[in-house]
């Protein structure tokens, strides 16, 4: 289980962002907070399938090279990228060079750009998958939802949307509070979660 440390500004938080220090802010501000903005839910499922193998750390550190390699994650003109683009891409060293890594991203640009079109907007389809009910925070990589999305996901042709990939991604958006109970953003997420209204 999943338990709390003391940051060196003496506030408890989830153990995971204790190992280097540009967590924290991620943590804190970022991490579990409800969002329906679809560039930012798009960036974020593309994030973590370049993390797949990796560590979070590597993806955080290269994320802003991540956004310029990939026109701010805006899927309309990252659908329209070619294979000059893939190669252009597999000489960058600013971000994870790994070529079918890459040409998900661009399949996914295309394939969001057709969900916006059945389903209104990505946010709208995510947030289908919300949880009802949370399992027990941070002791699970899946969860039924994560294994329905990542379902149907593929289904409609996206790529690297495993369901443990997917799991991550509900975290990381705040379809569920996983901060561990006596973590000092808990409460925040929360409260975010309250006042959130969730898209249709």
């Amino acid at each position: 289980m999943s338990t709390t440390i003391i940051s060196t500004d003496g506030k408890s938080r989830c153990s995971w962002c204790g190992t280097v220090a540009e967590f924290i802010p991620y943590h804190d501000n970022e991490w579990g907070f409800p969002v329906a903005d679809d560039i930012r839910l798009f960036e974020k499922l593309c994030l973590e399938s370049f993390q797949s193998g990796l560590s979070w750390r590597t993806i955080l550190a290269k994320r802003e090279n991540f956004r310029a390699a990939f026109k701010k994650f805006d899927f309309n003109k990252v659908a329209r990228f070619n294979d000059a683009d893939i190669e252009r891409l597999l000489q960058d060293e600013g971000i994870v060079r790994h070529r079918g890594k890459i040409s998900a991203v661009i399949n996914n640009a295309q394939r969001a750009k057709e969900m916006v079109k059945a389903e209104g907007s990505l946010a709208a389809f995510f947030w289908r998958y919300e949880p009802a009910i949370n399992s027990q925070p941070q002791t699970v990589s899946t969860s039924p939802e994560s294994i329905a999305l990542a379902k149907e996901l593929k289904k409609r042709g996206w790529k690297f949307v495993g369901p443990t990939t997917v799991y991550a991604f509900i975290q990381a958006m705040g379809l569920i509070n996983d901060h561990v109970e006596g973590c000092v953003t808990r409460s925040k997420v929360a409260a975010a979660r309250k006042k959130f209204i969730r898209p249709k």
